[in-house]
């Protein structure tokens, strides 16, 4: 009986890379997870300021006066760096919207005194 060895050599190698490939995979995989998460939280917190903003401009329209002797109303909402513009039109007995719309609060950038500007 002749006995030939087992080369344990590749088989060691391979299972090495595999498990190499496997741990930088589950990696990527959880910091694209977290990623994700946080992409979704912010989404959400927008979302919410938004719906935020639409249910005070309804609530002002529900409460509005009827008569109101100002031809044009113009009201704005604020949170969370968001704002809502809203201006009315009254025509006749009734009131129409003639603006509506919600917009992000920009903020100019300070200027860099060091920065050189070519």
């Amino acid at each position: 009986m002749n006995k030939t060895p087992i080369r344990l050599g590749p088989l060691a190698l391979l299972l090495c890379m595999i498990s190499i490939c496997l741990t930088s995979l589950s990696m990527v995989s959880f910091a694209n997870a977290s990623a994700n998460m946080r992409q979704a939280e912010r989404y959400a917190k927008t979302v919410k300021t938004r719906y935020s903003l639409e249910q005070k401009g309804q609530e002002f329209l529900r409460d509005l006066d009827d008569q109101v002797s100002e031809e044009t109303i113009v009201k704005e909402f604020v949170e969370d760096g968001y704002q809502l513009s809203i201006e009315i039109e009254k025509t006749g007995e009734s009131h129409e919207v003639k603006y509506w719309k919600i917009k992000k609060i920009w903020e100019e950038d300070e200027k860099i005194d060091d920065l050189w500007e070519g």
